[in-house]
Formats: C-alpha cells, sequence, structure tokens
C-alpha cells in the first residue's frame, strides 16, 4: 500500500512517517513524504501534480495552521489554510479514488459542557475559536469531497499532542520550572483547562492499525487514556524528572491570549478494530521523556 504523509516534518507527519516506515503493508519503499517544500497550504492545487507523480493508494493530511493565537488573529487565513485546502486536496483524492485520513483536533468543540464525560464522535460540533471552527469546516469539506465516493474517508480527531521534535508542553515547562526554581518561586500551571495529554507516536501507531484493518470509515477520536489539568500534566511530569518544585494552580485567563482554548478539551477514545486501547497518559509520557532528556541535553551543549 502506498501511503503519502502531507505535513511530514511536523511533529504527527514525523511520527506517521516512521511509524508507516515499520508497517508492512508499506512496502520496501517505505512511505511517501510531503514537506511543505511539496504541498503549500498556501498553494493546495500543488497536490494534483504530487497525486500523478507518486499515485498514493492513502493520503493522510497532517499538514495544518495550528498556531492557534494566529488563527485568532487571521481567521480569514485560517479558514484558507485548514478548510479551503482541504477541500482541494479532498476533491483530488476523492477524484482519483485515494483514501483519505484528515487529522482533525479537540477544538471543534467548545468546551462548555459539563465535565461528566468526554466528547464522542457524534456529539455536535460547537467551536469555540477560529482554530477549531477552521479545522471544523476541513472535516465539513472532506465529508462533501467523499459523500459520493467509494474510497475511505477517515477523520481522526486528537489532542494536546506532544513529542520530537520539541519545543512542546513538557519541553517548555521543564524550562519554566527551571527558571522558577532559580528565582526561588512556585511554577504557575493553569488548573481550570483539562484534556489528555496525547503522545504522537500512539496516535501515528493507531493510525497505522486503522490502514492495516481496511475496514475504516468515519471519525475516530485518539488520544491516550485518562484526564488531566494543565497542572496535573505538569505535576506528573516534574515527579517523573525528579524536579522538586512547588507548583501554584491559575485559572487560565492569568495569561490572556488571541485564542480561548477548550475548558473542557475531553475527548472519549473511539476503539479501533484490532487495536488496543490507547495507553494511560503517564505512561506514554514515561516513555518520552528519555527522547526529551537528550534533547534537552544536546540542546545545552550548543
Amino acid at each position: 500500500m502506498r501511503v503519502a504523509v502531507t505535513g511530514a516534518n511536523g511533529r504527527l507527519g514525523r511520527a506517521l512517517i516512521a511509524a508507516l516506515g515499520e508497517a508492512p503493508f508499506t512496502g520496501p519503499a517505505g512511505p511517501i513524504g510531503w514537506t511543505r517544500a511539496d504541498f503549500d497550504l498556501d498553494v493546495p492545487t500543488s497536490i494534483d501534480p504530487l497525486l500523478d507523480r507518486d499515485h498514493p493508494e492513502v493520503v493522510i493530511n497532517a499538514a495544518a495552521w495550528t498556531d492557534v493565537d494566529g488563527c485568532a488573529r487571521d481567521p480569514k487565513l485560517a479558514l484558507h489554510r485548514n478548510a479551503e485546502s482541504v477541500h482541494v486536496l479532498a476533491e483530488a483524492t476523492a477524484k482519483r479514488g485515494i483514501d483519505l485520513v484528515q487529522i482533525s483536533t479537540n477544538e471543534v468543540f467548545d468546551g462548555r459542557r459539563d465535565h461528566d464525560r468526554g466528547y464522542r464522535p457524534d456529539d455536535l460540533a460547537t467551536p469555540g475559536n477560529p482554530y477549531g471552527a477552521s479545522k471544523w469546516a476541513g472535516e465539513i469539506e472532506a465529508s462533501a469531497a467523499y459523500r459520493r465516493r467509494e474510497a475511505n474517508l477517515g477523520i481522526v480527531r486528537t489532542a494536546w499532542l506532544y513529542g520530537p521534535p520539541g519545543n512542546d508542553f513538557p519541553t517548555k515547562i521543564l524550562a519554566a520550572a527551571e527558571r522558577a526554581r532559580a528565582g526561588g518561586q512556585p511554577l504557575m500551571v493553569v488548573g481550570d483547562e483539562f484534556g489528555s495529554p496525547t503522545f504522537t507516536h500512539d496516535v501515528a501507531d493507531t493510525i497505522v492499525e486503522l490502514l492495516g484493518s481496511h475496514d475504516w470509515h468515519g471519525v475516530y477520536h485518539v488520544v491516550n487514556a485518562g484526564i488531566a489539568s494543565r497542572a496535573d500534566w505538569a505535576r506528573e511530569l516534574l515527579r517523573q524528572e525528579g524536579m522538586e518544585i512547588g507548583i501554584e494552580e491559575v485559572p487560565a485567563a492569568t495569561w490572556p491570549r488571541d485564542s480561548t482554548p477548550p475548558a473542557w478539551g475531553v475527548l472519549e477514545p473511539t476503539q479501533i478494530p484490532a487495536h488496543e486501547p490507547l495507553r494511560p497518559w503517564q505512561e506514554a509520557l514515561a516513555d518520552y521523556l528519555p527522547r526529551l532528556r537528550r534533547q534537552r541535553a544536546a540542546a545545552a551543549t550548543r
């Protein structure tokens, strides 16, 4: 099976390329990675020559403008990059009978529901910010393109992603903790935003399992098991790192932002055929930390 990944240099894109490279169904040539130089969200018609050149059977669209504050400052550009580009891509793949996996986000929900359960795939999308609105519009565009087509469309929503190459929540929290400790201050972390910290490698492995099942179509919520506040996540990270510093929980309003993330950004995980539920987020974090230590050590020597 020839599988192409857009956004191949991004956080999830890198994990997908690695996971697909180990999948038996991709063959000796492995996956096809399309970076921004190949498929530019600002020029989405660049997808046609790529499809005709590489002839993939599946495209995983991991390319997106994920700067949520940037999206809030320029909603029109957000719609162009996260919805209009999906329209062009999905029309092109559906016309050729190519299966599509569209990556989406928990931010298609505004997070205002009761904290009794996570959002399910059949819950009504109610975006609460321009980023979420643009990604929801992208889902609509992909669904419209595949409405009367024989090919498969899978929409995979995920949340609170972290993983290589760094500059993620764990990286930023460790750096902030070091600064706070050096200044003799507690580490202030948001305590009123909830979600499921999710390791990119686990999401990528699940998508590979989904493709390998040959029986997929619809909306999937793919997150590590468990729920945490931002402060819970930071507390567990520092515990695993053996870093002793006090944490002061503060409301998200402490740091005004252009975008408003969902306070309850929890997705209820979807059971994937022939795949075990994703492991608890604490276990996934423990798997990531050795890589993060190596990255931080290398950065310190530069």
